[in-house]
């Protein structure tokens, strides 16, 4: 496998120009040409770059429980082209030509019926994109995402170009951790949905290990700790790619509130750990190749709190 290395450490695929080719091309010749592009895209990535290959074989041997076949890791890098390519349309178009399933709306629906704001924490599965659809739906209700606008400027600049009320919305993790805090707080103060992604950790933060496909894997803390100083309600969020234009957006609850005390803290941080981990888990069993993390998932965690 080589020395592992942080995730951080991988280059953008692509680049600004690159990206704006795909996007022109797509976007003139609509997204049944744009899908056309992915074969060659998609097999380029996989012949150069190794690293992200080395990830793919380590996760899928992990989720099947043998070493993969080459298609299948195709299959992977592909899934992940694919729904790249939706984010444009998704965001220049809205859910026009998409078919989109949505579950568990009853249950987000009463947590923001309450107006204390919703918590909703997904992973790097499938599109996490698609959970703008709901807030197409329900554009009363303000979506604000926390991601670090840095580790891929040439996507964020694209989208942001695309949609530029998106890019406003969003909470720039790479600003710190009181950052996030206050403008998620004040997100949740006006009834919002703030969003946030919980399987990837900065280099420097901090993580605990948890049991993920039969070994230990370093989670972040930071998105439990949040949800202890919002004290809103948690859901879980993932949103599935099922192939062709058809995506499953699924949230289940998860906690009305999260509390961590502080004399108990390593032990309830492991308790929510673990719990997310097991969600994960259960949606690698049921869409494998939506797994969107390409480099060592199972390095030990650089930092413990």
């Amino acid at each position: 496998m080589g020395e592992a290395t942080h995730w951080r450490a991988h280059r953008e695929g692509g680049g600004r120009f690159a990206l704006w080719l795909i996007r022109t091309l797509a976007l003139h010749g609509g997204r049944r040409f744009g899908r056309l592009l992915l074969y060659p895209v998609t097999l380029y990535f996989f012949l150069r770059r190794g690293a992200e290959r080395r990830a793919s074989r380590q996760y899928l041997a992990r989720a099947f429980g043998r070493p993969p076949r080459v298609w299948q890791m195709l299959r992977q890098f592909h899934g992940y082209a694919a729904t790249t390519l939706d984010r444009i349309f998704l965001l220049a178009h809205g859910e026009r030509g998409f078919h989109i399933e949505i579950e568990g709306l009853a249950e987000l629906e009463r947590c923001i019926a309450e107006g204390r704001g919703v918590l909703l924490v997904g992973s790097h599965q499938g599109s996490f994109e698609a959970l703008r659809v709901l807030s197409a739906r329900r554009p009363e209700v303000p979506l604000r995402v926390v991601l670090d606008k840095g580790k891929t400027p040439a996507m964020t600049e694209l989208l942001e170009a695309l949609a530029p009320a998106v890019g406003a919305a969003v909470i720039d993790a790479a600003q710190g951790g009181a950052h996030v805090v206050m403008a998620a707080a004040e997100a949740c103060r006006q009834g919002a949905m703030v969003a946030l992604l919980a399987d990837r950790a900065g280099e420097h933060e901090a993580q605990r290990a948890v049991d993920f496909l039969g070994a230990p894997a370093p989670l972040p803390v930071g998105p439990w700790l949040l949800a202890n100083a919002l004290q809103v309600p948690v859901l879980l969020c993932f949103g599935l790619y099922e192939g062709g234009n058809r995506y499953r957006l699924v949230f289940e609850p998860f906690a009305e509130r999260v509390a961590i005390p502080r004399e108990q803290r390593g032990p309830v941080l492991d308790a929510l750990l673990a719990r997310y981990a097991a969600r994960l888990e259960h949606y690698v069993r049921v869409a494998p190749y939506n797994w969107f993390n390409f480099h060592d998932f199972w390095r030990p965690p650089s930092a413990a709190p």
